[in-house]
C-alpha cells in the first residue's frame, strides 16, 4: 500500500509519484569493477557469504540487533491492519517531519537516502508493533504497576552532603533548632552539585537515589528530616520536601508496556543463545 503525502484525502491510497527515478538511476549508474579482496568491496558486490556476514556481526556486536529484528519480523508476519489505521500512520508520520507534498516527501526521501518502498516498510511496521506491544501486553499492565510502583513513586527532597560525620551531625541539629535554613547550609557547605539549587533535588522516582537514601526516603512523611545517613564517603542530611505516588496515566502505561516487552524480547534472544 502506498501513500501520498496529501492528507487531506484519506481515500487517496497510490502514490502520485512513480518510484522515484533519482534512486532507479543512481542504482544504474555504471561503476568501475570492484576488487573483492575486502569485505566491503564484497559487500557492495552482493558477493559475501552468509557466514561472512555472520562473523562480521558478531565482531561488530550487532547480531542481538540483527536477531531482534528477525523475532520481530517473526511475529509481526501475523499482525493485521485497517487501511484507515495505515493511513493514520502514514498521516502521523508525515506531520512529524512536516512534509505537506509529494515534492516534500521526496526530498526528505533523499535527504535520509531512503527509498520510497523502505519508507512504507517502516511506517507499516512501526504500526505493527505498537498493535502487537498492546495485544501481547496490554492486558499485564495493572499487574505489572502495583509491583513496580514503589520505584516509580516520586519525591522532591532536600539534600546536604559532607565528608565530616561531625559536621554533619552539628548542620542537622542547626537545620532542625531552626538555627539555620536547609538551603543555606547547603550553599556553605555541601560538597555535591545541589549546593547549586539549594538542596532542593527531584522530582525524581524512588529508583534513582542511592538505594540508602531512597529507603529512607521511603520511611519519612513530607517535611521530615533525617539524621545524617552514611552513603560511601558520604554524610547526607535529607528532608522530603513533597511525595508524588505514581498514577497509571497513558505516558506510564506506554512505559511499562514497553517495559515487559524489552523484557519479552531479552528472554527470546537468551532462548536463541541457550539453543546454540
Amino acid at each position: 500500500m502506498k501513500i501520498t503525502a496529501n492528507l487531506l484525502d484519506p481515500s487517496i491510497v497510490t502514490s502520485t509519484l512513480p518510484p522515484t527515478d533519482r534512486f532507479s538511476s543512481r542504482e544504474a549508474t555504471p561503476t568501475a569493477p570492484l576488487d573483492l579482496d575486502t569485505p566491503l568491496k564484497r559487500l557492495c558486490k552482493n558477493a559475501m557469504s552468509g557466514q561472512e556476514v555472520i562473523s562480521l556481526l558478531q565482531k561488530f556486536s550487532m547480531l542481538p540487533q540483527f536477531q531482534r529484528e528477525l523475532i520481530l519480523d517473526a511475529e509481526l508476519a501475523s499482525v493485521s491492519c485497517s487501511q484507515e489505521e495505515m493511513f493514520s500512520a502514514y498521516k502521523t508520520f508525515y506531520r512529524k517531519y512536516q512534509i505537506n507534498s509529494d515534492a516534500e516527501r521526496d526530498t526528505w526521501l533523499v535527504r535520509n537516502k531512503c527509498t520510497l518502498a523502505q519508507l512504507e516498510h517502516s511506517v507499516l511496521r512501526t504500526l505493527k508493533l505498537d498493535r502487537f506491544k498492546q495485544t501481547t501486553f496490554g492486558h499485564k499492565v495493572e499487574s505489572y504497576f502495583l509491583q513496580r510502583k514503589s520505584q516509580l513513586d516520586r519525591v522532591i527532597y532536600s539534600l546536604l552532603r559532607v565528608k565530616d560525620p561531625h559536621l554533619a551531625q552539628e548542620l542537622f541539629f542547626r537545620i532542625q533548632d531552626r538555627e539555620a535554613t536547609f538551603t543555606e547550609l547547603v550553599k556553605q557547605y555541601s560538597g555535591g552539585q545541589e549546593a547549586d539549587v539549594g538542596g532542593v533535588v527531584g522530582p525524581h522516582e524512588l529508583s534513582i537515589p542511592h538505594p540508602v537514601l531512597a529507603q529512607k526516603l521511603r520511611s519519612l512523611q513530607p517535611g521530615q528530616l533525617a539524621p545524617p545517613l552514611q552513603i560511601a564517603d558520604w554524610f547526607v542530611v535529607v528532608r522530603l520536601e513533597k511525595f508524588l505516588p505514581a498514577q497509571l496515566d497513558q505516558v506510564v502505561q506506554s512505559r511499562l508496556i514497553d517495559e515487559l516487552y524489552e523484557q519479552w524480547l531479552q528472554a527470546r534472544l537468551h532462548d536463541l543463545s541457550m539453543s546454540d
